[in-house]
């Protein structure tokens, strides 16, 4: 075997250490992209917050350093200055609207020579100080809270019960779960309050545990520890005047509540002999009742959505203005001062160490330049295809694929795709994600185009304005929407119900 030399050229993908970082910030979400700062922010020496109090500082650092000069700047200015240097007139409307980015003011400079400590730090300082601060953020608060057990147990060692039978109630109250349900059957109940060695007569029987369950249901909220639907609703319906109404929802409640899941009006009518106004009445009742009734005291904390996008109406010139939110993320820079500490003909362990760190700072700030550029290139044109959307609503909403903003700002379809995942877009119409702007369509009658979302809420708009006694069927629905000239399928529209989470029409029937 002969050994040669051969030349080849060719092409290849490198992917370099500043093109993986710039790759996985840009997909990541608000909440993750803080977090990543701020590890960078402890890791890194060279980076610092940008606060205002320091600006008076980098001027002389700047002398003493060439390096910094690229890297000294705010991450959002150089945003702006990229977002304020282009106007994108809409073409796919008819209308003369544009789209622009917003021009937002430059940050406030601190004049170090007037500043005190009160116009630097009184404002932060006293934020989570002062009782009538509206800003307080209550539900933040280091405190701890009662859970429903807890509830339940003070109403317990309030009421004049025995030892025996107290005992008993912590047992029934530790099977409670959240919803306010018996997660243990009576038998289970008895048997984990006796222990070894206990003689006959010690034993509980299952009677004393349903009396005190019984007493248990009657605490606040009222029908907790149910074990199934039809007791919670009797307890809650025990604690009202005895009316006729009432007697009926009980009947219904107690025998007849899988014809009542099944929306049988007709046959619960026949077995309790009444008429459809008192059917109807008693109803209304039930759907009054709470088939949870521990779901309320402990309620889940709220999760709020921080949009990444502003977008806004200028009254005055009709165009839509659109910028990034300036609160999403710290604003970090060079720390000029240690900058400033680097020698160019040094190679000292010290020197090195700073250069390392001042260049991956420099790429850190480079990175969520880029991130931020192509959030706000790739928000502009959204914006610009979907402005009936920010007009009309959902309606409204025109079909658009990734492929379609990837060939309008140049960059690769994954690329729109990371940059439209778990970010928000504050609108007129409320908080979106990126990617509910996008949809497939379907093929109208004079050739046009729907998007599936519009499609989504005529279907809901067809429901909510239907006649709940005879409830549209997905047969009707097809057939409606031919008459506006998009052809979809049975299949579909169900689809689309479901996504929606409306049950189908034998569900939703109501009577009169």
């Amino acid at each position: 075997m002969k050994l040669s030399l051969q030349l080849k050229l060719g092409q290849q993908l490198t992917m370099t250490p500043q093109l993986q970082q710039a790759i996985r910030l840009l997909q990541l979400s608000t909440l993750d992209l803080q977090h990543e700062i701020h590890e960078a922010l402890e890791s890194n020496p060279m980076l610092e917050l940008a606060d205002e109090d320091f600006e008076s500082n980098s001027a002389d650092a700047k002398e003493n350093s060439e390096d910094t000069d690229l890297s000294t700047e705010e991450p959002h200015r150089e945003n702006q200055e990229v977002s304020n240097s282009e106007l994108v007139t809409n073409k796919d409307t008819s209308n003369d609207e544009e789209v622009r980015p917003a021009e937002s003011e430059d940050w406030p400079q601190q004049n170090s020579e007037d500043s005190t400590w009160d116009d630097s730090f009184g404002e932060s300082y006293n934020t989570h100080s002062s009782p009538n601060n509206l800003d307080y953020d209550f539900e933040s608060r280091d405190s701890s809270e009662d859970t429903l057990q807890d509830y339940l147990r003070w109403q317990l060692n309030l009421t004049h019960l025995s030892d025996r039978d107290t005992a008993i109630g912590e047992i029934i109250i530790d099977a409670i779960d959240t919803n306010g349900c018996l997660t243990s059957d009576i038998e289970s109940l008895a048997k984990s309050f006796q222990s070894e060695g206990e003689d006959e007569t010690d034993r509980i029987d299952q009677d004393e545990v349903l009396a005190v369950l019984h007493r248990i249901q009657r605490f606040d909220p009222v029908g907790v520890a149910y074990r199934n639907l039809s007791e919670c609703l009797l307890v809650q319906l025990d604690q009202m005047d005895q009316c006729n109404t009432v007697l009926n929802a009980k009947k219904v409640v107690s025998k007849h509540i899988e014809l009542l899941g099944s929306r049988d009006y007709v046959q619960i009518m026949r077995r309790l002999r009444i008429k459809e106004s008192s059917l109807i009445a008693a109803i209304e009742m039930i759907e009054n009742l709470n088939p949870r009734p521990g779901s309320d005291f402990s309620p889940r904390p709220s999760n709020y959505i921080v949009p990444d996008v502003l977008v806004k109406k200028d009254v005055e010139s009709g165009q839509w203005r659109v910028e990034l939110n300036p609160d999403i993320a710290p604003k970090i820079r060079i720390n000029t001062e240690y900058a400033a500490l680097i020698r160019k003909t040094d190679t000292s362990e010290d020197n090195t160490f700073l250069k390392t760190n001042l260049q991956e700072a420099k790429w850190f700030i480079k990175s969520l330049k880029s991130r931020n550029e192509t959030l706000m290139k790739v928000s502009v044109k959204i914006i610009e295809r979907q402005q009936d959307f920010l007009e009309h609503g959902d309606e409204a909403m025109k079909p658009l694929v990734l492929n379609d903003i990837a060939s309008a700002i140049g960059m690769h379809e994954s690329t729109i795709s990371r940059v439209t995942t778990q970010k928000y877009m504050n609108t007129p119409q409320g908080n979106f994600e990126l990617k509910y702007f996008f949809s497939s369509h379907v093929s109208t009658v004079e050739g046009g185009e729907c998007s599936s979302t519009a499609i989504r809420a005529i279907i809901r708009k067809l429901i909510l304005s239907e006649d709940t006694s005879k409830p549209l069927s997905d047969s009707k629905i097809t057939e409606n929407l031919k008459e506006r000239g998009i052809h979809v399928a049975r299949r579909t529209i169900a689809k689309y119900r479901e996504a929606l989470m409306i049950p189908p029409s034998n569900e939703r029937k109501r009577l009169k």
